[in-house]
């Protein structure tokens, strides 16, 4: 059942750009907001952020422009060509959220590191170079400037985030972000129109990391879990969609829930979504904050029935626990 439930829209530019300006009386009223958010539905739409429209429209025209390639050529950059750094194409049904495959189409990217890069020599998972279409040659620089772009999008937003706890502006930065490890996606839903439980664009599913930044099209179709029920997440013009993850439910002790959300693409349209998760360091250990107040444990509520504060590791640890669920036929290529 849908609620009428909405969720806030926050102005986070007193937290981007000049850092001497953080603690300033803005962004402490940002950074009480963000909090609000994050103990309510752990979803918020932020305005302010600086991010180019042109640079934004430049990834829209691009990627409408991939999906509509021929399939043998998207194939060309499959992502099982991608081995260990886990880049590139998969089609229709290619991933599977909660068992079940769903109705979207992707690109998978992340930082790009060259072949010299010592955990590119090392063999690591998940690092590496991205594969990017030959016949689109302006979508490397667009997707990189991207990339590059919402990381500064995620520090800022970060230090809203450690204010909102009580904690110093650098607080994860010192500890978890310095150097992030950072995915996006670029999702494709094809139009639909049932509501078949077998139709869902993602099935219902939480993040892996600390925090998403997501900018979505016009034709709708997010809906979140909150506390009365699944709502939805209308696409507002000059927004993002944030959300946090599992990792930061794990350091606040479940203060934040990392919340349940969903995609059913109704519009009769084809969907685009651009997903960007900034995550803690591969190799760091996540452990949780120390002095906050106790949260219950939503097992039983959650949709896989296992708490995030049962794991014990580094971030590389649960994220590649991860993949074999997702892309179970890339499990020997990527681990």
């Amino acid at each position: 059942m849908q609620s009428t439930q909405s969720l806030p829209v926050i102005d986070i530019r007193s937290l981007v750009g000049n850092s001497d300006s953080i603690q300033n009386s803005d962004a402490a009223k940002i950074a009480k907001a963000i909090g609000i958010a994050c103990r309510e539905n752990g979803f918020f739409y932020v305005t302010g952020h600086g991010v180019s429209e042109s640079l934004q429209q430049d990834l829209e025209k691009l990627s409408k422009q991939f999906f509509s390639l021929d399939e043998n050529e998207k194939m060309k950059i499959s992502m099982k060509d991608g081995g260990k750094a886990w880049r590139g194409y998969f089609p229709v049904g290619g991933e599977l959220t909660s068992g079940k495959p769903d109705l979207k189409e992707g690109l998978y990217f992340g930082s790009e590191l060259s072949a010299e890069h010592p955990k590119v020599k090392a063999g690591v998972p998940l690092h590496g170079k991205n594969l990017f279409p030959e016949e689109l040659p302006a979508f490397k620089k667009t997707v990189l400037q991207y990339m590059d772009v919402l990381t500064k999008t995620g520090h800022a937003l970060m230090k809203g985030i450690a204010l909102s706890l009580g904690l110093p502006a650098e607080y994860f930065h010192e500890k978890y972000t310095a150097d992030p490890f950072i995915l996006f996606r670029i999702f494709h839903y094809p139009a639909q129109t049932s509501t078949n439980s077998q139709q869902w664009g993602v099935g219902e599913h939480t993040d892996y990391g600390i925090l998403t930044i997501l900018k979505q099209d016009d034709n709708g179709g997010l809906q979140v879990k909150s506390k009365n029920g699944w709502i939805d997440a209308p696409p507002i013009p000059g927004t993002f969609v944030c959300n946090i993850g599992d990792m930061l439910d794990r350091m606040t002790g479940g203060l934040y829930r990392s919340t349940p959300h969903r995609v059913l693409n109704t519009s009769g349209k084809n969907r685009l979504s651009y997903p960007f998760f900034f995550d803690p360091n591969f190799d760091i250990r996540v452990q949780k904050i120390e002095n906050l107040e106790p949260a219950h444990d939503d097992r039983e509520s959650r949709w896989d029935k296992a708490s995030v504060h049962d794991f014990e590791g580094t971030y590389g640890d649960y994220i590649l626990r991860k993949v074999e669920k997702v892309f179970p036929g890339l499990r020997d290529e990527v681990l």
